[in-house]
């Protein structure tokens, strides 16, 4: 089916599971393009500006969601015409509502903390590696830090991160990779700001929440695998043009995912 919606769950201590739903096309209500406020609409299943909510029944499973989300900062990390985008409407997204998974419901007014993002495109690129991660902070708002490295036309790579810190956006382009193990899922980085904060960036998904899944391509000649950890960890070392560190890190509010080519090397 065209039109698919996915859910994911990552328990703690457990093997991810991914459920996926079809439709067909003529069952979509979809707003046009560049129009608002966004909409996306299939059987119980919809995404507006501010809120989604849904319901799935599938492989003897129910699973059921109506959330709220609200944040301080978005970010475009990539708009490339006929590629593709990369937005991220709500960086540091505050959840409320309800989820849930068989017998088991989650509810509150802060139900958690993370991001709700945007990706489109013509076709899948031949690899990329995304991350983010959501930092809690004492006495202030939190900080996040959004990551992206793609292939492009020509045999040129598109790299760009950018730190929501102290209420400011910081933006790196051209990112330096210290490392990039697809083995260990270990992915790091450093980059300056142009107005001189440098970053060092640290996301490790090595354990049993990486989850492995065929994408199917866009053009249904074949699949690729597409490796995602929802509970990775990051570490981060700011440094500011004075000279002052500061160093955040997150236990499980970080995701790291890579595709295609990148997973080549295991």
């Amino acid at each position: 089916m065209p039109v698919q919606v996915w859910a994911t769950w990552f328990p703690r201590d457990g093997k991810p599971q991914t459920f996926i739903e079809g439709y067909p096309l003529d069952k979509l209500d979809l707003s046009a393009q560049g129009k608002s406020p966004f909409r996306f609409h299939v059987a119980d299943n919809e995404v507006g500006e501010n809120f989604c909510r849904g319901s799935l029944e599938t492989e003897g499973h129910r699973i059921a969601w109506d959330l709220r989300y609200r944040s301080n900062f978005r970010v475009t990390l990539s708009s490339k015409g006929w590629i593709g985008f990369s937005r991220t409407p709500h960086s540091d997204a505050e959840f409320s509502g309800q989820i849930t998974f068989d017998q088991r419901t989650w509810a509150g007014n802060l139900l958690g903390v993370g991001v709700q993002g945007h990706n489109c495109g013509y076709r899948h690129r031949g690899f990329w590696t995304w991350a983010h991660a959501y930092f809690p902070r004492q006495g202030g708002q939190g900080s996040t830090l959004e990551a992206l490295v793609y292939d492009i036309p020509f045999g040129l790579i598109f790299r760009k991160a950018v730190l929501w810190h102290d209420g400011r956006p910081f933006e790196f382009r051209g990112i330096k990779e210290v490392e990039q193990d697809a083995r260990d899922f270990r992915w790091r980085f450093a980059g300056t700001s142009p107005d001189g904060l440098l970053v060092e960036a640290d996301f490790q998904g090595e354990d049993v929440s990486t989850h492995r899944l065929p994408y199917l391509k866009t053009d249904c000649s074949g699949s690729f695998e597409v490796a995602n950890n929802s509970l990775a960890r990051s570490m981060l070392r700011v440094t500011q043009p004075d000279g002052r560190v500061e160093e955040l890190a997150t236990t499980t509010g970080a995701v790291l995912e890579m595709a295609g080519a990148r997973l080549q090397s295991e």
